[in-house]
């Protein structure tokens, strides 16, 4: 039987995956986004069903993809990947432009984008496989290098979406003994990894350092995907 390791061994980009609809404008990130035929250049996406996605590429005809540099805001990560643009417009204060088939660009963080013409959608159960046949696309900057789903991992600590079609259900650890925490104990978001450390506090939402997690408000949510405090496990 395969561990969930074997799974994380496989390699993956990390991609910023936007439409466009009668105005309507969205994007999440992904790492499903690959080449699928060298002439003419199609390429192939994964969105879950669930996504609003979903519903504007298959309305649109039509969808982008950036390449994600490796030194991305890690932001950009929790608002488009953490978030439903069915309860948001994800665009809103962001630094975009508008491409050439009109699909929502970011103007930092990417390498370069490429713009499909959707051919063909294949349902794969929970998630759709959209295949699209490139149009367009643009270089921004070839000297940064791409973040990979390993990166993610190791570096930042990341875990799949939900909606992903890598998501891993995660494990409740068994509850710590209230003794063997402190006041200076860490906790881990189980959704997508981001790590609570009272030295640090969460400035940006009025926590001040030193504030253990215990002591946080009732209604404190995860600042990267916004999970509740009932998400979180202690670190050991």
């Amino acid at each position: 039987m395969l561990s969930n390791e074997a799974f994380f061994k496989i390699s993956y980009g990390l991609y910023l995956i936007s439409t466009e609809f009668e105005g309507h404008k969205n994007a999440y990130i992904a790492n499903t986004a690959f080449q699928v035929t060298a002439k003419p250049e199609r390429f192939a996406i994964s969105c879950h069903k669930d996504n609003l996605s979903s519903e504007l590429i298959m309305a649109s005809k039509k969808f982008a993809f950036a390449i994600l540099e490796r030194d991305v805001d890690q932001k950009v990560i929790s608002k488009f990947g953490y978030n439903s643009g069915k309860d948001a417009n994800k665009f809103e204060d962001e630094n975009f432009f508008i491409s050439e088939m009109g699909n929502p660009i970011l103007k930092e963080g990417i390498i370069a984008y490429f713009e499909c013409e959707l051919e063909q959608s294949v349902d794969v159960g929970t998630h759709i496989l959209f295949i699209g046949l490139l149009k367009s696309g643009k270089e921004i900057d070839l000297s940064k290098q791409p973040l990979t789903y390993a990166d993610y991992r190791d570096l930042r600590n990341g875990k799949a979406p939900k909606n992903a079609p890598t998501y891993v259900e995660p494990e409740k650890k068994e509850k710590t003994e209230d003794k063997a925490l402190s006041k200076s104990t860490k906790y881990e978001c189980l959704v997508c990894g981001y790590i609570y450390d009272p030295e640090k506090g969460d400035p940006e939402t009025g926590i001040p350092p030193g504030t253990a997690f215990e002591d946080l408000p009732d209604d404190w949510m995860c600042p990267d995907c916004g999970a509740g405090k009932e998400d979180f496990e202690p670190i050991n």
